[in-house]
């Protein structure tokens, strides 16, 4: 156990030894080019690492009606989201022909299996219990994913949040299966309706429906750079592990987190 007063190094503080040990391509002789796609995938499971962290943070700030805090975390989520949307462009510079060279090595490994990012989705709404068999070899990944399942969505806090706070969300919405994904409501689209409609009276709510905007639509556009990604570098073929590829990643732009929000910008043009 370390004294107070023991030295510490950058390399301790950060466990290097574990970190930079853990890139490990499996090509023999080892292709120049795979190293790239692991650090790439290594990097982004950091940054859903830190995803999962602050939006467990801003549900909880929810539940304990501070929204200031939670609108914090919200903000850091969005800079983490800007960093994985950029570094495609890293992975980009892997030409086809790069890719194929070492594309047997990755058997049936497939991002699909990728459990935090199921967690994000799921903590932000969009849920699925037909995926945890997916994760039956990994109990550790498959029993955060159950949690995030059960728990309830940030969508769901901050309306909870808004019916703590006297505004008319639904009984039906609030007493919900929230181990089911959220279903659009037209009476949760008039509650914001009125919020967007008296911004002054409601500004931090009206922040609060700006900030999760923002945070669909930066998961859209990385959504959207992935898809655009593999199709650059296998262009239709079928994925790893089974997937269908572009077009699973096409389908999956058409998913929303928080519809009345979106839906609300119909109805104001139309009043």
């Amino acid at each position: 156990m370390r004294t107070e007063n023991e030295e510490l190094t950058y390399a301790q503080y950060l466990r290097l030894d574990l970190l930079l040990s853990a890139q490990r391509p499996r090509t023999d002789p080892e292709l120049h080019d795979e190293l790239l796609f692991i650090v790439q995938h290594h990097t982004s499971e950091l940054w859903f690492k830190l995803i999962i962290h602050e939006l467990r943070w801003a549900c909880a700030r929810l539940r304990g009606d501070d929204l200031r805090a939670a609108l914090k975390a919200i903000a850091r989520v969005k800079h983490v989201q800007h960093q994985l949307f950029e570094q495609w462009a890293v992975l980009e510079t892997l030409t086809p022909d790069e890719f194929i060279a070492f594309r047997h090595v990755l058997k049936q490994s497939s991002g699909f299996q990728s459990a935090q990012y199921r967690v994000v989705e799921f903590m932000l709404g969009n849920k699925n219990a037909e995926l945890l068999p997916v994760f039956d070899e990994d109990p550790e990944g498959q029993a955060l994913l159950r949690t995030a399942l059960e728990e309830p969505s940030l969508y769901d806090e901050f309306l909870r949040y808004l019916a703590r706070a006297g505004h008319p969300v639904p009984a039906e919405v609030l007493d919900r299966d929230v181990r089911a994904p959220h279903t659009e409501h037209a009476g949760i689209t008039a509650l914001f309706a009125g919020i967007y409609r008296g911004p002054h009276e409601h500004w931090q709510l009206w922040e609060t429906c700006e900030e999760l905007v923002d945070l669909e639509e930066s998961f859209q556009l990385w959504r959207f750079r992935h898809m655009k990604a593999v199709e650059r570098i296998i262009g239709s073929n079928r994925g790893t592990g089974g997937s269908s590829g572009v077009e699973f990643l096409r389908a999956a732009l058409d998913s929303r987190f928080f519809p009345e929000i979106l839906a609300v910008r119909t109805e104001l043009a139309h009043s």
